[in-house]
C-alpha cells in the first residue's frame, strides 16, 4: 500500500542550492573553521535572503531530498553489510545531535531523529514532517545541521572521501538534465 508519505508525491526543492550550503558547511568542518565563520555566515545569509518566502520553503524541500538521498544510499550501504540504516546510522547521528546543545535543543531532536527514520525507511521527510504543522524557525538550524551531519556519515562510509557526498548528489542532478 502506497504511503502517502511516499517520496514519489514529494516535492524535490531546491536541491542544488541546497547541495551548496551543505558542501559549503562540509568545507568549513574539514578545515577546522566548524565554529561561527563570518564568511561562510555571510554567504548562506546572502543567499537566504534573496530566496523570499517561497525560495525559503523550496530550500527546506531540497534539504530534505537531500538527506533522503543520502538515508538512501546509507541504506543501500548498510544492506551490503546486512545491517539496518536504521539502526547503524540513526543511533550515531543522534548521538551526535545530543553532543550539539546550541544547535539541538532537546525539543528538535525527536523531530530530527524522526526525518533520518522517516528517509531510512523509504518516506519522504518532507512529507513526514508536514503532518505536524509548518517548520518552525527553531527547526532551521537543525535541519542545516542534521543534513550536514548526514552528509559528512556518508563521506566517512565511502572511505573518508570529504567530497563524496557531495559527488553523489551533483551526480544525481547531472542524470535529472540529461533525462
Amino acid at each position: 500500500m502506497a504511503s502517502t508519505c511516499g517520496p514519489e508525491s514529494a516535492p524535490i526543492g531546491d536541491v542544488g542550492t541546497a547541495l551548496m550550503v551543505i558542501d559549503s558547511r562540509l568545507k568549513s568542518v574539514y578545515e577546522g573553521r566548524a565554529g561561527s565563520d563570518a564568511r561562510q555566515q555571510a554567504l548562506v545569509s546572502q543567499v537566504t535572503a534573496s530566496l523570499g518566502p517561497s525560495g525559503l520553503a523550496e530550500l527546506v524541500d531540497g534539504t530534505c531530498t537531500v538527506i533522503y538521498l543520502y538515508m538512501t544510499w546509507l541504506k543501500a550501504a548498510c544492506e551490503d553489510h546486512d545491517r539496518d540504516v536504521v539502526e547503524h546510522v540513526v543511533p550515531a547521528l543522534v548521538g551526535t545531535m545530543r553532543m550539539m546543545p546550541r544547535t539541538f535543543s532537546p525539543e528538535v531532536i525527536p523531530t530530527m531523529a524522526g526525518l533520518l527514520v522517516a528517509a531510512g525507511t523509504g518516506l519522504s521527510p518532507n512529507l513526514w514532517r508536514a503532518q505536524y504543522g509548518p517548520w518552525t524557525r527553531a527547526e532551521m538550524n537543525p535541519l542545516e545541521a542534521l543534513a550536514v551531519m548526514t552528509a559528512e556519515h556518508v563521506n566517512r562510509v565511502a572511505g573518508d572521501d570529504q567530497d563524496f557526498a557531495t559527488r553523489l548528489i551533483g551526480d544525481a542532478l547531472a542524470r535529472m538534465d540529461e533525462d
